[in-house]
């Protein structure tokens, strides 16, 4: 079987849990013998042949233009780099006509009348949304494959449009939803975009119960089609060094920030648990449309070198910082699932996330608290930094249970879901 993966993010171009998310599955299809062909945002007409589990890490890259396939290959990180990302620019050099000449054709059939509309707007990210589906109409076109997999929003208009052209399956899988970014209404026109494309797939991927459950209730999306499958984590090889950032225990939020993820809910636990012990340090990674709003709060606080912000940063800087992490604190709003604390506690630390995120559903050794509950949460931190006995204990189960959550086991289920909708249609261009 093959599959054409549609994602806006794969490392080494990665802003948060998608392109984890992805790789995990990408890698565990590709161990259970299911090929893929993986199309992502690119300023070039390329796609990624994946054929074994090690063309993961390598992505070796083909060209659309037969004489670009003469570069070296898989191509130097940097140079992949260079390639993956915005096709901002692929934009302004002329795509422009191309994609809405792609998107007029479609104008008079339901349910893409709707989603030309939607997607007309000279807003950047919609423009982006219009380049990368008409890129990757352009590859699947021309390409063999079983079925099609879309992870979010941004890669529903060209699964659909790839369905309609060559009759494939198509698979919708839902990380996040617009309610769950937004922490509220959020986007109408991006709503709509994700109620079009779930209800136009013929399976629908959920990453936990509480994202199924926003599917049928926000978006009232049979539940038939509807299926759970909790996300992994593929734990480094090189996983298992702990080392001191400071003296004191780290705390550690990490993530974007923006009202999802609740910043603000971090700050006002760092100002009380520091009320009442001195020797902590609290570190907030990430960026997001809070971010003015929360550092001018912190400071206001005069919390000082114990409350520090450190910005984005690049996986080579997730994976330094989650090594010196001791606690681990997510407090969302909404949480689709959340795979940063499985990360940090692979690496030993002890999390405290939210009641509602979807990786509750699946982990026991943590705090499960619920996100508005800021003594609670302050409660569980001292109590982890006072009792260091007590610290040990649930670092040492977390790391263990995080080791037996295999992309395997996630993948199995979503193989099956490949079958249950396979089809052997040809391509219709």
């Amino acid at each position: 079987m093959r599959v054409l993966t549609l994602t806006w993010e794969f490392p080494p171009v990665i802003t948060g849990g998608l392109g984890m998310a992805c790789y995990g599955i990408v890698k565990a299809l590709l161990k259970q013998g299911i090929e893929v062909d993986l199309v992502i945002p690119a300023k070039e007409d390329v796609y990624f042949p994946l054929r074994k589990p090690e063309d993961a890490d390598t992505l070796p890259v083909a060209f659309l233009d037969p004489p670009k396939q003469k570069l070296q290959n898989p191509l130097p990180l940097d140079e992949l780099r260079k390639l993956m990302g915005s096709t901002a620019s692929v934009y302004a050099q002329g795509v422009r006509t191309k994609t809405r000449y792609a998107f007029e054709k479609l104008k008079q059939i339901n349910p893409f009348k709707n989603l030309v509309e939607l997607l007309s707007d000279e807003y950047y990210l919609f423009r982006e949304v219009r380049d990368y589906t008409n890129m990757a109409v352009t590859i699947g076109s021309q390409l063999s494959f079983d079925a099609i997999h879309a992870h979010d929003w941004l890669t529903y208009p060209a699964g659909m449009m790839l369905k309609r052209i060559c009759g494939k399956p198509l698979v919708a899988h839902v990380h996040a939803t617009e309610f769950d970014r937004a922490g509220g209404a959020g986007d109408g026109r991006i709503h709509h975009v994700e109620y079009i494309g779930m209800e136009y797939a013929d399976r629908v991927i959920a990453v936990s119960a509480y994202t199924a459950r926003t599917i049928q209730e926000k978006y009232h999306i049979d539940p038939e089609k509807t299926r759970v499958v909790h996300n992994a984590y593929l734990v480094p090889d090189s996983n298992g060094c702990h080392r001191r950032l400071f003296k004191e225990p780290t705390v550690l939020f990490m993530g974007r920030i923006t009202l999802q993820k609740g910043p603000d809910y971090f700050i006002e636990v760092a100002r009380r648990v520091l009320q009442q012990e001195k020797n902590v340090r609290f570190i907030m990674a990430g960026s997001g449309d809070m971010e003015k709003q929360v550092l001018h709060k912190a400071a206001s606080f005069g919390m000082g070198t114990k409350f520090l912000f450190a910005g984005f940063l690049d996986r080579q800087e997730v994976e330094s910082i989650l090594s010196t992490t001791d606690i681990f604190v997510l407090p969302s709003v909404s949480e689709p699932f959340g795979i940063a604390p499985l990360e940090a506690m692979s690496r030993g630390a002890v999390a405290i996330i939210s009641k509602n995120a979807g990786v509750a559903e699946v982990i026991k050794n943590a705090y499960k608290i619920d996100f508005w509950d800021i003594d609670q949460m302050v409660n569980a931190i001292l109590e982890l930094v006072r009792n260091p006995d007590k610290f040990r204990e649930m670092s040492k189960k977390s790391k263990q249970e995080v080791a037996n959550l295999l992309w395997e086991d996630a993948v199995r289920k979503i193989s099956d879901v490949f079958c249950e909708v396979g089809k052997n249609e040809p391509c219709l261009m």
